[in-house]
């Protein structure tokens, strides 16, 4: 186990009808005015956001709206938050959504304090400044990104198509609101590509190339076991509080840094994030694409370029997750080899987990997503800009390397 430093300092308050308590929570901590940022409607057709006003409104908090932050999103709406949030003097930014309403409200908090452009943050030609910088708090309905509790927040420069993610503990959250009877409204599509993000946060970090960390180990495939449980049930009953509450909680566990204790190398996050960076390029270039379904297709297709690096990784996901073990390929193969036997177990781990993906209905291809042959040197354009000529953990991977993952997604 390599040496970690953990702090989660969002209070999360979970539970049936916590969305009442927002403008409680908000001044029990001193804030006078919020900027409340959420999307594109549906909050406001389902009377999530009219509750929380009402509560802001019962507390004594003023507050602002903003509205229109969109699935990836974007850095201009973020400008335009910020120059709202100065003009309210705003003392916190209350997201109401999922994850693209939490990173816009995080793009926003950080940069209300700095007189440059908050792009710079994103590409690193600046720190993050805690001086000055707004708290963000959110009322979460879409369990996916584990932004309510991470220290991550992604924003896309539509002029560059840039997609940039910036890391910092100012990110994280001072409250979290979860009521898991606010997803019973949630899309099968939407659902699916949230939980097929949650795996994904979950497996980033698993395939670091630490070596086995027993616990962290049985709580990423323990996270994972409960997600193959409780998806089908949401699917089939959208009001099926329980399997709507695990999955929501596992959203956090699985993105709030938990899941990567003690895998961290050289003194940075666990794993590669490889599967992450290459999908970011698909929503990129088209912000139709959901994330959890370009990871759908982009995770199992970089698991069977590079499993050959780590196969043990591979191995003990595939028995503590999925109950598959060489031997039992050896069984049901007599003249099978022991590195026939691995790399059909290995293969057979990325087919359960992709199974599992579409049967939830996401995409198997990237065809499916509408990405043809023909989009691949331009996604590879954008990614070369963002992670350089090679990137990644567990194999270092070239532009070509990348090509190739992408040309065996299509």
């Amino acid at each position: 186990m390599n040496d970690f430093s953990f702090s989660m300092p969002t209070q999360v308050v979970f539970g049936r009808g916590v969305t009442a308590r927002t403008g409680a929570e908000l001044a029990s901590r001193g804030y006078a005015h919020a900027l409340v940022v959420y999307g594109q409607g549906s909050v406001v057709r389902t009377g999530t956001l009219g509750r929380v006003l009402a509560s802001l409104d019962a507390a004594g908090v003023a507050h602002t709206e903003f509205g229109g932050a969109r699935p990836n999103p974007s850095l201009a709406h973020a400008r335009d938050g910020i120059a709202l949030a100065r003009e309210a003097a705003a003392d916190v930014v209350l997201a109401v959504g999922g994850g693209s309403a939490i990173d816009t409200a995080k793009g926003i908090a950080l940069g209300v304090p700095y007189e440059g452009d908050v792009w710079d943050l994103y590409t690193h030609a600046a720190a993050p400044v805690a001086d000055g910088k707004l708290p963000v708090a959110c009322v979460l309905t879409i369990p996916a990104a584990g932004s309510e509790a991470s220290a991550s927040s992604v924003l896309t420069d539509d002029e560059t198509l840039l997609k940039k993610g910036l890391s910092t503990e100012l990110n994280r959250p001072v409250v979290a609101l979860m009521d898991p009877e606010l997803t019973f409204t949630l899309p099968a599509y939407q659902t699916a590509a949230g939980v097929t993000d949650i795996c994904a946060h979950i497996l980033e970090r698993f395939f670091s190339t630490s070596g086995p960390v027993p616990v962290t180990d049985e709580l990423d495939c323990g996270l994972i076991r409960s997600l193959l449980d409780m998806a089908p049930r949401a699917i089939e009953d959208p009001k099926d509080y329980d399997a709507r509450a695990n999955i929501m909680w596992a959203g956090t566990l699985a993105h709030n840094d938990l899941a990567g204790c003690g895998r961290g190398v050289d003194g940075g996050r666990a794993g590669g994030w490889e599967s992450h960076g290459m999908e970011h390029e698909l929503s990129a270039h088209d912000p139709s694409i959901a994330h959890g379904a370009g990871l759908a297709v982009i995770m199992p297709a970089w698991m069977r370029y590079v499993w050959r690096s780590n196969p043990e990784r591979f191995l003990t996901l595939g028995a503590r997750a999925f109950d598959i073990e060489p031997v039992d390929v050896v069984e049901d193969c007599i003249d099978a080899t022991p590195e026939e036997a691995v790399e059909d177990a290995v293969l057979a781990t990325v087919d359960e987990l992709q199974a599992f993906f579409c049967s939830l209905g996401m995409p198997r291809t990237l065809g499916e997503l509408g990405v043809t042959a023909d989009d691949i040197p331009a996604l590879l354009e954008t990614l070369e800009l963002n992670k350089g000529a090679e990137f990644g953990q567990l194999q270092r991977l070239t532009m070509d390397d990348a090509r190739k993952i992408y040309e065996s997604a299509l």
